[in-house]
């Protein structure tokens, strides 16, 4: 194949020589032919006409060099390298399929969502339906403002203007479900807030996902209808996430928390209704009594000016019977003054770890001085009390000076 210059020398034709014709002055005689002067015009047309030969040489010439760099050298003289070629690939190509997850940076929003640079070849949109896993009325709410960097999964393609449609709400998604597994497997207890029912149950949100209760999974008397926008303890019982199926139960979750109840222990609760003889409390979705006899050691004759339905206050448990469901609850002995539950609740629930602890001990001796007595009449158990109340060993194995007992409350306290 022939060179460009020659394609282009070849091209190149010069003009025909010809002789010029002058035409007469007005009113004066045809001039007599000259040789002289038709020799000057015949030599400058060649003179012309090898100068433009000269020009065409020196263009083929330069094309013949462009080309010849062109093919061995390409890159001889340009900035721009092979390296940089391929940096540009890597920031400015990526893959756009669906699912694929890239990094971009917000730079303005709008009622309906967020443009988002991701150093495509156009801007992509975040929805605002796909901005996060619970339900948001502006993108603000879940901290989407221009300048966040964050990283997006494509999950569609806008055919108008080949944008991109990018998600939040879809990495939330699976982050849940992994949540979910995690807390299944360590066997957590966390409250659900129940959001719906239907004939077989009642629908939770956990972790920003819905769970199914069955009524047999309930351990509360309440219908549907009264534990709507409430939260429940609830553990779960199945977390499928290929059949996006979440199972919970609150039974589970109740006898777990139940287990914890011990006596003595002080506990956080909320008023849920007055009565003439006591105050119902909810201790994490367990129903107490507050006796009006374990309100204060002073008389209360009218509990509303003590206490108030949603009122927050801290009780110590008293009893618990497991197996009809009852908790007796007390602020009684939490009072570090008689009457202070009266006159200065705040001081009370201050203190009341404090004088929880004083009661648990009071506990423990007591229980030491029962076992005490009945050891008094056991004699082959190898223990015995001597004149000064100490329960020491008949064998050298238990530790010489016993077990004091001789601070022992009064039986009332």
């Amino acid at each position: 194949m022939a060179s460009l210059a020659q394609q282009l020398g070849g091209g190149l034709r010069c003009p025909p020589l010809s002789t010029t014709r002058l035409s007469p002055k007005p009113f004066a005689p045809f001039p007599k032919p000259n040789n002289i002067g038709s020799t000057r015009i015949v030599s400058a047309v060649a003179i012309s006409a090898n100068a433009q030969t000269k020009e065409r040489v020196k263009l083929k010439e330069i094309f013949e060099e462009a080309y010849e760099r062109c093919r061995t050298a390409p890159m001889e003289g340009v900035s721009f390298t092979i390296e940089d070629f391929h940096a540009a690939l890597d920031k400015y190509d990526f893959n756009s399929e669906l699912g694929t997850k890239v990094k971009g940076t917000v730079f303005n929003v709008d009622a309906n969502g967020a443009l988002v640079d991701i150093t495509a070849k156009s801007s992509a949109y975040l929805p605002l339906r796909e901005v996060c896993i619970h339900g948001i009325k502006h993108v603000e709410e879940a901290g989407i403002v221009p300048g966040l960097r964050e990283e997006f999964v494509i999950i569609g393609e806008n055919e108008a203007d080949d944008s991109l449609i990018l998600s939040l709400r879809q990495i939330q998604y699976d982050l849940a479900w992994e949540r979910c597994r995690q807390l299944r497997d360590e066997d957590v207890v966390l409250k659900g807030k129940v959001i719906g029912a239907n004939k077989g149950g009642v629908v939770a949100v956990v972790e920003g996902l819905r769970g199914f209760v069955p009524f047999s999974q309930l351990s509360t008397k309440s219908t549907a209808e009264e534990l709507l926008e409430k939260e429940i303890p609830l553990k779960f019982m199945e977390v499928d996430e290929e059949q996006s199926r979440l199972v919970l139960s609150n039974r589970k979750a109740m006898a777990d928390s139940q287990a914890q109840l011990g006596i003595g222990s002080v506990i956080t609760g909320t008023v849920q209704s007055l009565k003439p003889y006591g105050a119902f409390i909810d201790i994490g979705g367990i129903n107490g009594l507050l006796h009006v006899s374990q309100i204060s050691h002073d008389r209360v004759s009218d509990i509303a000016t003590v206490l108030q339905p949603g009122d927050t206050l801290k009780v110590m448990i008293l009893s618990h019977d497991r197996e009809r469901g009852r908790v007796s609850l007390s602020t009684k002995k939490l009072e570090p003054t008689p009457g202070d539950m009266i006159r200065n609740p705040k001081l009370v629930f201050e203190k009341a770890e404090e004088m929880a602890q004083t009661f648990r001990q009071r506990i423990a001796q007591a229980e030491a001085m029962a076992r005490a007595d009945m050891l008094r009449f056991q004699p082959e158990s190898g223990l015995t009390l001597n004149s000064n109340a100490i329960l020491g060993p008949l064998s050298s194995d238990l530790p010489a000076e016993g077990l004091d007992l001789s601070d022992i409350p009064p039986a009332e306290d």
